[in-house]
């Protein structure tokens, strides 16, 4: 993959102004749509079983009958407003929360519709070179038995989760619902220090780069790494609002032995948003030292170029001098006038060398 020295930001497709004069609880896709077709999953699960569905249609899923009394049905393409029109019908979805879920725009939130909770949280991903930072919303409706989740893309951060389902690791399977939105909320937060980590490495060999040699090329990349420190602190400091929210209790659908593992992810996230913290300082530390560099740099070549225009300065003078049209100059009649002129001018020349040499202009 070819790096790009300024990567174009990511741009929606639909905007928020395509929901101009409609009523609230319009569903309208808010964000940049991709052709593959909607992906249903549905994972039913007790302490004893588990059954695993993917749906190919709409149809399909209707034909279902459940087979757990715990459920957790997994939607790639909220594009597709159909598909969200379906389930909100089934689950009975405040006309709000579906708005919500089709605007993939959203900041982290939590809001409470009484017998549902509504979640939001950003999944943020690195490309392979490490340059382009990429951000999903992903959004969660938390019922008494079910857990609805809804991203524009698979990203593969919860496929761990899917594998302690399967295997039966852990409480999972003998806990309630809300324990498994925890864990997917968790799995969203591990995956930021990786995004971090890599963030960091990047920062580390551009420090290194400008205190060896600034170039042009350098402020890209730290305009680059800010945008990219700007993203991840939009994530994280709503997000660390809800985990707080869900985790003082304001919310019944999640109960108190779930409320201590948000603790956990709440303290995670404190150290995160330092992690980031520090990051922006160090770039706004770098960026100082890349415009001294660079202004240091600028202001060896200017003196450079004053010491040899200087030294040369003489050098036209008394050609200057010589030049005038008089009938009487001196040296004008002497066979060796020509080389006495040369001899002046190198050696005002060679006086005023090492006059800027005493004086390390020339270093």
């Amino acid at each position: 993959m070819n790096r790009q020295t300024t990567p174009k930001r990511m741009r929606s497709t639909s905007r928020r102004s395509s929901k101009r004069g409609l009523a609230p609880g319009s569903v309208v896709f808010i964000g940049a749509a991709r052709e593959q077709a909607a992906g249903i999953s549905l994972i039913e699960y007790g302490p004893d079983a588990l059954q695993e569905t993917r749906f190919t249609s709409l149809e399909q899923s209707r034909l279902h009958a459940a087979t757990q009394r715990l459920r957790w049905l997994n939607v790639y393409g909220v594009h597709d407003t159909s598909v969200l029109a379906e389930i909100g019908q089934r689950f009975d979805l405040h006309p709000l929360v579906l708005e919500d879920i089709a605007n993939t725009e959203q900041r982290p939130k939590v809001e409470d519709y009484g017998d549902q909770l509504f979640i939001v949280a950003r999944v943020l991903q690195l490309s392979d070179d490490g340059h382009t930072l990429s951000s999903e919303q992903f959004s969660l409706v938390l019922g008494r038995d079910f857990l609805l989740s809804f991203q524009e893309r698979p990203t593969g951060s919860f496929e761990p989760v899917r594998e302690r389902l399967r295997k039966s690791l852990g409480s999972l399977r003998s806990s309630g619902i809300d324990l498994l939105a925890y864990s997917l909320i968790d799995a969203v937060v591990d995956n930021y220090f990786g995004v971090i980590e890599r963030i960091d490495d990047r920062l580390d060999r551009l420090e290194e780069a400008v205190f060896e040699r600034p170039a042009s090329a350098q402020i890209a990349m730290l305009h680059e790494a800010r945008r990219d420190t700007m993203a991840l602190r939009r994530a994280l400091w709503p997000l660390r609002e809800v985990i707080s929210s869900l985790q003082r209790g304001d919310h019944p659908l999640v109960t108190p032995e779930t409320r201590v593992y948000l603790r956990d992810v709440q303290d995670h996230l404190t150290f995160l948003i330092e992690s980031v913290d520090a990051m922006r300082e160090t770039l706004s530390g770098l960026l100082d030292v890349y415009l001294s560099a660079m202004s240091q740099r600028v202001n060896q070549e200017v003196r450079i170029l004053t010491v040899i225009t200087t030294l040369f300065m003489p050098a036209a003078l008394v050609a200057g001098v010589f030049g005038m049209n008089f009938r009487h100059m001196p040296w004008l009649d002497s066979p060796h006038g020509f080389l006495l002129a040369l001899a002046l001018m190198t050696g005002i020349a060679a006086l005023l060398g090492m006059l800027f040499w005493r004086r390390h202009w020339m270093d």
